[in-house]
C-alpha cells in the first residue's frame, strides 16, 4: 500500500481528500500543519506529498524548500494553492515540485495528477523497466538478464528506481538515505556501498559510476 503524507489545514477539506484517498487504498498520514508535515516527512519514507502552501506554523511552501534544500528530500510532492498570483508557484518550481493543483478541484482531477506523478516515478510499477537489454520489474525485485530471472533485495530495489529515477545526475549517499531509509533505521555508508556493489556485478561496472567525494551517478541514454 503506498504511503502518503497529506498536508492540510482546512478540516473539511482534509476530511474529504483522506477519505477519497483511504478508498483509493492509500495509506494516508493527515497533518494539520507544517511543523508536522515536515517531522514527518524527515522521520518517515513516503511514496507521495500532497501539500497545501497556506499552512499554520510552517507554510507548505517553506516544508518544500526545507526538505528540498537542507535534507536533499527528493520525495514526490504535489502543491495545492488557493493563491491566483504565480509568484507562489513560481517559488515552488524553484525548490523543485513535482506538480500542482489549484483551489478548487475536483477529486477527478486530483486522481490523474497523482497516477501522472506515479508514472514518471515508478511508483508501484507493475510493468518492466528496460534497462538497454536489462528488463527490471520492481514489485516483483526481479531483474531479467540474459532470459535468466535474478532477484534482488528489497532495499537494492529501491535504490535501483532511485538511480533510474534520477539517471545521469550525483546522487550522495546522504540523498539515498534520507530518501529510501526511514530515520530510526538508516544504515551506515558501508551497506549502501554494498548495496551498490551487488547492482554493479548484476548491471555492469560503468552503470552505476562513483564520483569521487560526490557520490554515484546511474548513466543510462
Amino acid at each position: 500500500m503506498m504511503k502518503v503524507l497529506l498536508l492540510e489545514d482546512d478540516i473539511a477539506l482534509s476530511d474529504i481528500l483522506q477519505d477519497h484517498l483511504i478508498h483509493k487504498k492509500f495509506n494516508v498520514t493527515l497533518c494539520n500543519n507544517g511543523q508536522e508535515a515536515l517531522e514527518s516527512l524527515v522521520e518517515e519514507v513516503f511514496d507521495f506529498a500532497i501539500l497545501d502552501i497556506n499552512t499554520p506554523i510552517i507554510s507548505g511552501l517553506k516544508v518544500l524548500k526545507t526538505i528540498r534544500n537542507e535534507y536533499k528530500i527528493k520525495v514526490p510532492i504535489i502543491i495545492i494553492t488557493a493563491y491566483h498570483d504565480t509568484k507562489y508557484l513560481k517559488e515552488a518550481f524553484e525548490n523543485e515540485v513535482d506538480d500542482y493543483i489549484k483551489k478548487p478541484f475536483d477529486l477527478e482531477e486530483l486522481d490523474q495528477r497523482i497516477n501522472s506523478l506515479c508514472r514518471h516515478f515508478f511508483i508501484e510499477q507493475k510493468n518492466s523497466i528496460k534497462i538497454d537489454e536489462i528488463l527490471f520489474t520492481p514489485h516483483e525485485c526481479q531483474l531479467l538478464i540474459n532470459k535468466q530471472r535474478i532477484f534482488i533485495a528489497k532495499k537494492e530495489r529501491d535504490i535501483l528506481k532511485y538511480f533510474i529515477t534520477h539517471k545521469n545526475r550525483v546522487i550522495s549517499s546522504e540523498e539515498l538515505l534520507q530518501n529510501i531509509w526511514q530515520y530510526s533505521e538508516q544504515p551506515s555508508d558501508a551497506t549502501i556501498r554494498v548495496y551498490i556493489k551487488n547492482l554493479r556485478e548484476l548491471l555492469g561496472k560503468d552503470r552505476i559510476v562513483t564520483i569521487r567525494s560526490l557520490g554515484y551517478k546511474f548513466e543510462q541514454k
